[in-house]
């Protein structure tokens, strides 16, 4: 079964490849793709005659299921550059002439970016849905009894949904990471000849002449951990160091979420007053502003404009929750 799942994908590979060539406009990845269209069908037949070998049946004609349809469709209809990370999780090959992979260094600095990015977002999903939250309750009740008690299961709640969804995407994602390289491991192993001409072939799509491209390629694939981490990139556009734990991916998302809800809560946790809700909006109001500064650091825009655009949107926020619960306490009194 594992030899007809396998002639499968390589079938499905060569009829999306073919799709891939009829509307690619740049010639040197039209030609890329050709040439991975003609290796793809090479390989089919030498699972097919595996098969035949282990006295299985020949497989019947290839016919796409639904997928597979509905990924050609997008490719004609929007092109396969803005659709290169679904086709990358389909085991289509030479993916990365779309991707940016120049080095390992430029790797480790765009995952801490993404890291620290993803950290501020989530602060700030914290702090804009708690404060919201506690506004909401305040305008209906202004029992602070009520307004702690909502404020905390509001935290509760949205850091256990935060975690909860990145431990399953981030899981998502690394089964697909895992499967691809197992199968690419599988192929290097079985047919490295034609593993190393695939990875000419990308390396030609990038401008560098055949007998470099032969000789880099040969190079690559001789060391079998540098020739699997150099074909999940080029082939599958694919990073292995990419492959981060779910568990911290979780555990991160929970308090980064939480510390970002805690902070319109901490006057009411302190003390009993009447200028706690002031004093919420206040220290709000502040770390959205703090929040908008750091989020310039990767849009490249004013900090000012960015931080006082942050505060904007949090202030109608929370302004819109605390009249709706303005209302809603006025209607049930």
């Amino acid at each position: 079964m594992e030899t007809y799942d396998n002639w499968r994908e390589e079938m499905r590979s060569a009829y999306l490849y073919g799709i891939m060539v009829r509307y690619e406009k740049n010639i040197l990845h039209k030609k890329l793709f050709q040439d991975l269209k003609s290796a793809a069908e090479k390989q089919a037949q030498m699972w097919e005659k595996k098969m035949l070998e282990s006295g299985e049946k020949s497989p019947a004609a290839f016919t796409p299921e639904l997928r597979t349809r509905l990924v050609s469709w997008l490719i004609s209809f929007i092109g396969t550059e803005r659709i290169h990370f679904i086709l990358s999780a389909m085991k289509i090959r030479g993916m990365s002439v779309y991707s940016n992979y120049h080095s390992e260094h430029r790797h480790t600095s765009l995952g801490s970016a993404s890291n620290l990015r993803a950290a501020v977002f989530g602060i700030n999903d914290g702090l804009i849905s708690n404060v919201s939250l506690i506004l909401g309750i305040a305008g209906a009740n202004t029992d602070q009894h009520f307004i702690v008690l909502a404020g905390i299961a509001g935290l509760l709640a949205g850091a256990c949904s935060m975690g909860a969804g990145e431990y399953i995407s981030v899981r998502s994602q690394r089964e697909v990471f895992e499967y691809q390289i197992a199968i690419e491991k599988q192929e290097l192993e079985e047919y490295p000849e034609e593993e190393i001409q695939e990875l000419s072939l990308i390396y030609q799509a990038r401008g560098i002449p055949q007998v470099e491209a032969d000789r880099l390629a040969k190079i690559m694939i001789d060391n079998p951990e540098t020739g699997l981490n150099t074909l999940a990139r080029e082939e599958l556009g694919l990073n292995p160091g990419d492959m981060v734990s779910p568990v911290g991916a979780m555990l991160s998302s929970f308090f980064s979420f939480a510390v970002g809800a805690a902070v319109p809560l901490l006057p009411f946790l302190f003390s009993y007053s009447e200028m706690n809700f002031y004093i919420s909006i206040l220290i709000t109001g502040i770390t959205l502003f703090i929040i908008g500064v750091l989020l310039s650091l990767f849009t490249n825009r004013n900090p000012i404009i960015s931080g006082l655009r942050m505060l904007l949107v949090g202030l109608i926020a929370g302004g819109l929750t605390f009249a709706i619960g303005r209302m809603v306490g006025i209607a049930m009194v």
